[in-house]
């Protein structure tokens, strides 16, 4: 074969058809226009909708002051915006999930690693905690689980093969967290073989056969994960784990459960409206609540939970009574600072409130 001639012109490479590529250079050049292209992709309602545009734009125009983009944008800029937002501290911690989100969708684009919101969250004494309210136990009200439910079982939206499998497996991680009082720890390491389709009973394995227990499914919960089982062996997939990360079987990471659970609380329409996260625990405290509010005793829900001491049970009973004599008080609610009027940055770099 004959060296090639130096001489000869250097082909260039063909244009990138790689979607990521593409998407890259959408979130470099109008990060606006990018998110609510992401946004449309996340099935919110409106309402949420709406304002998740209004707290992206709002830390759009806080980088612009600092003159810091998605790619330069650092942990202490975050801080600083996050921490001069002038209200309440539920209301920062949505502006960092958000902001989370959003730059882990970025960073995997990406291929980078870190994103600078979770080491922000992540940190129990920064600085942006300084604010009211540090929530007690949380549960949802009646209206937050009715729609939570109603949403497990709305129509999938049009998926890919891979997004409908997750999608089902997340909805029916929801389903035994709120029906089943579930914890993330146990739901991730939890196998076919403790579960049957059409039981409403969950055996709950322990390395110390003195702690497994079994925790009974409300029938919503027990219907969800029953579709999810069938889901999941059409699938084909690997392994014996319940609800497992990818095809393989491998296990899913907590940081994971927690991304799903956002989503769909989100979806659902009870997120913008919440003044706490609606975590895992919260879904939990609130099938104790629900048993609590049917009359079950502390001490079967206790079991159900897995607390080991009666005490666990009794004082999670009274924060629910104390919970929901707070619902039952007359009280006037503040304007929710996540909707506008919003605060805007001054050309300093603070914040201020409008009207």
């Amino acid at each position: 074969m004959s060296p090639p001639n130096l001489s000869d012109p250097v082909p260039r490479p063909a244009p990138s058809t790689d979607l990521f590529d593409q998407e890259r250079e959408d979130w470099r050049r109008d990060p606006q226009i990018a998110f609510d292209a992401w946004l449309a992709k996340q099935h919110f309602r409106r309402s949420s909708a709406e304002v998740y545009q209004a707290q992206w734009g709002l830390f759009l125009d806080w980088l612009a002051v600092r003159q810091k983009s998605l790619v330069t944008v650092d942990t202490q800029t975050i801080a600083e915006f996050v921490g001069g937002l002038e209200i309440r501290k539920p209301q920062r911690i949505r502006y960092l999930r958000l902001i989370e989100r959003v730059l882990d969708h970025v960073r995997e684009i990406e291929s980078a690693s870190t994103n600078p919101a979770r080491f922000i969250a992540q940190d129990g004494e920064a600085a942006w905690r300084n604010a009211r309210d540090n929530d007690p136990t949380g549960f949802l009200n009646h209206a937050e689980r009715a729609a939570l439910i109603a949403h497990l079982f709305s129509p999938l939206p049009v998926l890919s093969v891979a997004q409908r499998w997750r999608e089902r497996r997340d909805r029916a991680l929801i389903a035994v967290f709120l029906g089943g009082g579930v914890k993330t720890g146990e739901a991730a390491a939890l196998t076919v073989s403790c579960v049957n389709v059409g039981s409403p009973w969950v055996t709950i394995e322990s390395a110390n056969p003195m702690l497994t227990r079994r925790t009974r499914l409300a029938p919503f919960a027990a219907a969800v994960l029953d579709a999810w089982l069938a889901e999941r062996r059409l699938s084909e997939l690997a392994g014996n784990l319940v609800f497992p990360a990818s095809p393989s079987g491998r296990p899913m990471h907590k940081a994971t459960m927690l991304r799903g659970v956002d989503a769909l609380i989100d979806a659902a329409g009870i997120a913008a409206s919440r003044a706490s996260r609606a975590s895992p625990q919260t879904l939990r405290n609130t099938f104790a609540a629900d048993l609590f509010e049917s009359g079950v005793e502390a001490e079967q829900v206790g079991q159900w939970l897995g607390f080991v001491q009666a005490v666990s049970a009794n004082r999670l009973y009274r924060a629910w009574q104390r919970w929901m004599d707070q619902q039952d008080s007359p009280t006037v609610d503040e304007p929710d600072p996540a909707a506008p009027p919003l605060p805007t940055p001054r050309r300093d770099g603070r914040l201020t409130r409008k009207g």
